[in-house]
């Protein structure tokens, strides 16, 4: 027996997949109905930005009888009933606003929906996790920015935020924030999961969690399985309660053509080795991901940890998609 209801409507909260037809097949396959894409690169500004994403809403176009970009919740439920997949576009950095805030009005009517005000580093907004000389909190423009957000009915991503700026954005918005793809660092101490505050503070607004199985922030010294994803989200479901509760893949499928690209991407000595340098030996390129979730063909196999742990398929169906639909409708307004 399924683990997910037919009917509801599995979203990935964070999705840095290679846009091709066979990825969206693969995760139509998945049971997969949303992905919030990285459609922007972190480090991108307007300029650099501009070109790739233009790749890539073309070949969203030349796909438009599998695929759709939504501008509502209303527009994912259609996509679910026509067994498309709805690609939310979004971006894990404002850089790409950095110079001119008034920017996110493009992004807005272009069709994007989530952003977050840093990746990493800092930027004029504010702190990521791994800023160079600490967090110093959300800045005046970062003020404004998530003023325009909450205006322009943006959700705000937490994810790859620093602490302290993290906190400041969420005593000032008026909407629900999110944190996309964000463990509880209390299970796994790395850089990039968050600490019980945050995870309360997000909730608090009305916002959700997001866990991702991607192994440097699920168990470093041997292979994570599901079930270690799974305890994840079960403690923080006993944080905060099961509405605040979502998934993040987090997986970028396709897009590394050799181990020799990853090594400098997100391998043991890529660009962030604070957060992938302490991972075990065990962690190459054959095993960089979760056993049991190599591809988002294996998402049923999320639903089935779940059910494992002691979950019922009304919750399951919440932490898959519900809660985020919840969210992307009260944020969006639509």
């Amino acid at each position: 027996m399924p683990s997910v209801s037919p009917d509801a409507i599995v979203v990935d909260g964070l999705n840095c997949a290679r846009v091709s037809r066979e990825q969206m097949l693969r995760t139509l396959e998945g049971g997969v109905t949303a992905i919030n894409l990285t459609a922007i690169r972190p480090p991108h500004d307007f300029a650099t930005a501009m070109p790739a994403l233009a790749r890539t809403l073309a070949v969203i176009a030349e796909n438009k009888d599998i695929a759709v970009i939504p501008r509502s919740v209303a527009d994912i439920k259609a996509a679910k009933a026509q067994g498309k997949l709805a690609i939310i576009l979004g971006a894990q950095n404002s850089v790409v606003v950095e110079d001119d805030l008034e920017l996110l009005r493009i992004l807005q009517r272009i069709g994007f929906r989530i952003l977050q005000p840093t990746y990493m580093e800092r930027n004029t907004l504010g702190c990521g996790v791994l800023a160079k000389g600490g967090d110093d909190g959300l800045t005046e423009k970062g003020e404004r920015w998530v003023a325009l957000m909450n205006e322009l009915r943006m959700l705000i991503d937490l994810s790859h935020v620093g602490y302290r700026t993290a906190a400041d954005v969420l005593a000032r918005s008026k909407r629900p924030v999110i944190f996309s793809h964000s463990n509880a660092r209390a299970l796994c101490d790395s850089l990039r999961n968050i600490p019980d505050d945050l995870i309360l503070a997000a909730a608090r607004t009305g916002g959700t969690v997001g866990l991702t199985p991607w192994p440097p922030m699920t168990r470093h010294a041997t292979r994570p399985t599901l079930d270690d994803w799974a305890e994840q989200v079960a403690y923080v479901v006993n944080l905060i309660g099961i509405d605040h509760v979502a998934f993040g893949s987090d997986l970028s499928e396709g897009s590394y053509a050799s181990e020799e690209q990853w090594q400098k991407s997100f391998g043991p000595r890529g660009l962030y080795p604070e957060v992938t340098g302490v991972m075990g030996p065990w962690f190459i390129f054959t095993c960089r991901m979760t056993e049991g979730f190599e591809s988002l063909t294996d998402t049923p196999h999320l639903g089935d940890a779940l059910k494992r742990k002691g979950f019922r398929t009304s919750d399951i169906d919440k932490v898959m998609g519900g809660n985020l639909l919840r969210v992307y409708a009260e944020v969006w307004g639509e």
